[in-house]
């Protein structure tokens, strides 16, 4: 805004002393200040509003003027309030250094010129800055823009002063200005968008964690393969970006709110730009699941790898190990399915996101992971490259936690999910369900064939499991888990409550801890001594429960059957 424009401005009651051919000045904000040198915090161009509590007696004038006017102050306003009539001293000051000066009259708060000023200079940067967003708008229609969701981002915040993040479904970012998101918040903030999303509220959603507000805007895909508006929200929920704001996004004007639109829609053209990007990847991913689904001849199927490796593993010098994941979506309460909902695509996008690393910050980085889709379930081939020196004609030895790559860089079940639970479940709301089954790695087309159903399977474990987000992996199909979760539920019912119904009803009238004595003594493999050890008892204590555990159950825990029930007991209750 120009300094004429305060002496039009009837509510403002501003008389002109000095400076009339400087009305023209361009004032880029509003600063109060009492200080006899306030020149470290002017940066040019600000209305200084002054009550004049600096000023002494006549000689403070000129050099307080003179650091406004070195500062390169737009002009300066003082309030009648304190001296009554302007001095004269300061009216010759601002004369002699050219600085317009502005008489405030005592019924005139400072707090009205300043929220007058902040409201016409944000006006017209965000004026400005709706141009900028509208012709980069353009551009990126046309092709790719060059500097990506950053180059708009950086504008929110040189222009508006908003801090803004681009963030995935599950709280990854994507893209940001700055200083990233603080540890943790990005999940915090997509399970807030995607549980008001769920509950059909409009944009932007308000959320606050860690004492600092947010605004959500959602960012909708626009390409050719978006849903159409009409089409139900499950469908696009767990796959759309959002943008996280800084602010409080509540009492914005009208004009600011469309500004924000308008960047959404500028950072959605760029996700569709970088979601083509991805076809090349999709198509190896289905081209292989195909030839494994029809039993193609091995040496046709490692051929088809050969051409995938280099895409997804650019300058790979062997051949990689490779990891099966298989993720299912389903909607509908009781896994009835939702009519209507296409969920393989959608388990696709998720999928997607779910193998990218959660540190790892921008939207490329998923360039190593090739999602295919058939029916309602998505797969996803994951090259493991082997260490440096390996020839890549065997797998690498096994640890703890299954077999592992040369570079010990497997995927595991829990871990893929470790960060993303929470949000998802958001997102899931009461009628959705997320299943996953890892593989164990492989190094020949041979055993693809074997990893897909081992992936099937786990994911199969997965499903009969508790909870809205379940994943089981490879470690887990050799072991008595893989039995418990297709006991019938009667039948568990039935044998959880006559081995520990008797024990939870003592403990509940006693306090005796039986419960957990016995986690603990077939935890340590019926040592006496550990137990008691770990339990912080003597060991007659801990065989005094022992002995009651025995009587109330009619077990003996010397044998190896009734241990057996009780564990078995203990893992399904």
């Amino acid at each position: 805004m120009r300094l004429r424009a305060l002496l039009e401005t009837d509510a403002l009651g501003l008389r002109l002393l000095g400076g009339e051919d400087e009305l023209d000045r361009t004032v880029r904000g509003v600063m109060t200040t009492d200080l006899r040198d306030p020149s470290r915090y002017l940066s040019g161009g600000e209305l200084v509003l002054t009550g004049l509590a600096w000023r002494r007696d006549e000689a403070d004038s000129e050099p307080f003027v003179r650091i406004l006017a070195g500062a390169g102050v737009a002009g300066m306003a003082a309030g009648e309030a304190e001296l009554g009539a302007i001095p004269d001293d300061l009216v010759q000051a601002c004369l002699r250094h050219r600085l317009p000066l502005f008489a405030v009259n005592e019924s005139v708060a400072f707090a009205t010129i300043t929220e007058y000023v902040v409201r016409q200079v944000s006006g017209e940067r965000a004026g400005d800055l709706a141009a900028v967003v509208d012709r980069h708008r353009r551009l990126m229609t046309s092709g790719p823009a060059g500097g990506g969701p950053e180059v708009v981002l950086d504008l929110l915040g040189s222009d508006l002063d908003l801090r803004a993040w681009v963030l995935s479904p599950t709280g990854r970012q994507i893209a940001g200005a700055g200083a990233p998101l603080p540890a943790g918040t990005g999940a915090v903030l997509a399970g807030e968008h995607l549980s008001a999303t769920r509950t059909g509220r409009r944009g932007p959603h308000r959320a606050v964690t860690r004492g600092t507000t947010y605004s959500l805007f959602p960012i909708r895909n626009t390409g050719r393969g978006a849903a159409p508006a009409s089409r139900d929200v499950r469908e696009t929920v767990l796959s759309d970006w959002l943008l996280a704001v800084e602010a409080d996004a509540g009492d914005w004007p009208a004009a600011r709110l469309d500004l924000l639109q308008g960047v959404t829609q500028l950072i959605a053209v760029e996700r569709d730009r970088r979601d083509a990007a991805r076809t090349v990847r999709r198509r190896l991913a289905q081209e292989v699941l195909e030839l494994v689904q029809t039993g193609a001849a091995p040496a046709e199927i490692a051929a088809r790898l050969r051409v995938a490796a280099p895409v997804l593993l650019p300058g790979l010098g062997t051949a990689p190990h490779w990891q099966v994941v298989v993720a299912r979506v389903e909607w509908g309460e009781g896994g009835a399915g939702a009519p209507g909902i296409e969920a393989g695509p959608v388990a696709q996008s998720l999928l997607e996101e779910i193998l990218v690393d959660p540190a790892t910050v921008g939207p490329d980085s998923a360039d190593r992971i090739a999602v295919a889709h058939t029916g309602d379930e998505a797969i996803a081939l994951v090259p493991l490259p082997t260490a440096p020196g390996a020839d890549g004609g065997a797998p690498a030895a096994e640890d703890e936690n299954g077999p592992a790559t040369g570079t010990d860089t497997g995927l595991h079940a829990d871990a893929l999910l470790a960060t993303v639970r929470a949000p998802l479940t958001a997102g899931l709301a009461d009628d959705g369900r997320l299943t996953l089954g890892v593989s164990a790695p492989v190094h020949s087309a041979e055993g693809l064939r074997g990893a897909l159903e081992e992936a099937r399977h786990a994911r199969r474990v997965a499903a009969a499991r508790p909870g809205r987000v379940c994943a089981a992996g490879h470690h887990e199909l050799a072991s008595h888990v893989l039995l418990l979760p297709f006991v019938p539920d009667d039948v568990r019912r039935a044998f959880t409550a006559r081995l520990l119904d008797p024990l939870r009803d003592y403990d509940r009238r006693h306090r005796a801890e039986l419960i957990p004595t016995l986690e603990a003594f077939l935890d340590c493999d019926g040592s006496w001594t550990r137990c008691a050890g770990r339990l912080h008892l003597h060991v007659n204590t801990l065989r005094y429960r022992v002995g009651r555990i025995e009587q109330l159950t009619g077990r003996d825990l010397s044998r190896l059957e009734d241990k057996l029930d009780f564990f078995l007991a203990l893992r399904m209750s």
